[in-house]
């Protein structure tokens, strides 16, 4: 499943996905919690870090709803039926709090500022509504929700990158791992919430990003993958002293901790990602040869519609320079179909891009509005349902083939990564 605002993918298998309890004795919590996350990586990453917090004031994880004391569900508001999702899993909780007096229920995450009075105060379905730069607050909420009040913080920041806090891996395979770099977004695509749900881009401290990755390395984890709205822009000034980091540089810290540790990141924006990460990439044989480059649309006019800051030629130059200097990296991107006014013309030339870039893999979603972006405020969502799907099949249909003929390229082959 594509998370095309935060150009994110989605597993679909993991969407609702409770987190396993801490090891040790039940009973020495205060509070058991529960939390499911829904949407991209990120909304993942941040239920970690939510964790960690409820964890050190004494709360403990359960898989088990009806045990739980506090309910958190980690939202998601890129599409209309993500939002559908969470509202029926309210009403499912609504009804276990009827039979389970003092039990706690919290929105966080990406819906809580849109829809916080929705949840408060018309439907009634939550008790703390916080958003994604609050989570240190989760513990007073909690107390002043457990009090009778209702408790509400999604204030966003300028600063909070969480980099002092050590997530809880509640439901990790011991090999993988997601690894914060930076929040927010200061891309202002037409089509995307993230700017306003989740704030102004900001860096984390580059010596924080080593440290986590390398105790994760010294725990036995074998691989990384380096997570931001857009990794490439990724600049760390410290106060004094260093030298600023650029994403670049941080590539090479995190590959430098030992070569047994495969490194990944995502997401990249087409208009930020440099010679300088490319040729990082090829100089690191643990750094894995996959950029995620979303190309959203194929049609220029279309693009400049959706503010992407880039051309359709701009876009093939990029393709071609990775594969100049990487001629076996691998290219995902994600695609979004039936943009306001898009044509017959504009999704042909979508259909084209994809083949000319020869993808391995694609995120692919028909267009859906989104209340509070420029492109609700400025267009017409015009293009008809049916047009829409007819178009989005298409592109399915060529991402398969094009996926097929990678797969039957690698028949045979060895990577290490």
């Amino acid at each position: 499943m594509l998370d095309y605002v935060t150009d994110k993918a989605h597993d679909e298998n993991r969407q609702g996905e409770a987190y396993a309890p801490f090891a040790g004795d039940p009973n020495q919590y205060a509070k058991r919690f529960d939390i499911e996350s829904y949407g991209c990586a990120m909304n993942f990453s941040d239920s970690e870090i939510v964790a960690s917090i409820l964890h050190q004031e004494g709360f403990g994880a359960t898989r088990n709803v009806e045990e739980a004391d506090l309910i958190f569900l980690n939202t998601c508001s890129i599409r209309e039926k993500a939002e559908q999702t969470v509202r029926k899993r309210l009403t499912e909780f609504k009804k276990l709090k009827e039979a389970r007096k003092g039990m706690l229920v919290g929105v966080l995450g990406c819906m809580a500022e849109r829809l916080k009075s929705r949840f408060l105060e018309e439907e009634k379905l939550v008790d703390i509504v916080v958003g994604p730069d609050a989570y240190r607050s989760l513990p007073a909420l909690v107390t002043e929700a457990s009090g009778g009040q209702k408790a509400v913080n999604v204030l966003l920041s300028r600063d909070e990158t969480y980099a002092d806090i050590s997530p809880v891996r509640l439901d990790s395979n011991g090999v993988s791992a997601f690894v914060s770099i930076m929040r927010g977004c200061n891309n202002m695509c037409s089509f995307c919430v993230v700017p306003f749900t989740r704030g102004r881009e900001r860096s984390r401290d580059t010596a924080s990003i080593v440290a986590e990755c390398r105790d994760l390395f010294e725990r036995g984890f074998r691989e990384v993958t380096l997570l931001g709205q857009n990794v490439d822009s990724y600049y760390y000034s410290p106060l004094a002293g260093d030298a600023p980091v650029n994403f670049a540089q941080l590539l090479e810290k995190v590959a430098n901790i030992d070569p047994l540790l495969r490194v990944r990141f995502s997401t990249s924006h087409p208009k930020d990602i440099t010679d300088d990460v490319l040729h990082t990439m090829a100089r690191y044989g643990n750094i894995c040869k996959y950029i995620h480059l979303p190309v959203q649309s194929g049609s220029t006019r279309v693009l400049q519609l959706m503010n992407r800051t880039y051309t359709r030629e701009w876009y093939i130059g990029k393709v071609n320079r990775i594969r100049e200097i990487m001629p076996d990296c691998s290219i995902s991107s994600d695609v979004i179909t039936g943009f306001c006014t898009e044509t017959e013309e504009d999704h042909q030339d979508t259909l084209d891009i994809m083949a000319y870039s020869r993808y391995d893999m694609s995120y692919m979603f028909a267009y859906s509005e989104r209340p509070g972006t420029l492109a609700e405020k400025r267009y017409d969502d015009d293009v008809p349902e049916a047009v829409k799907k007819r178009r989005l099949t298409e592109i399915v249909n060529l991402k398969n083939r094009l996926s097929a003929e990678s797969n039957q390229q690698d028949l045979g082959k060895h990577s290490p990564c």
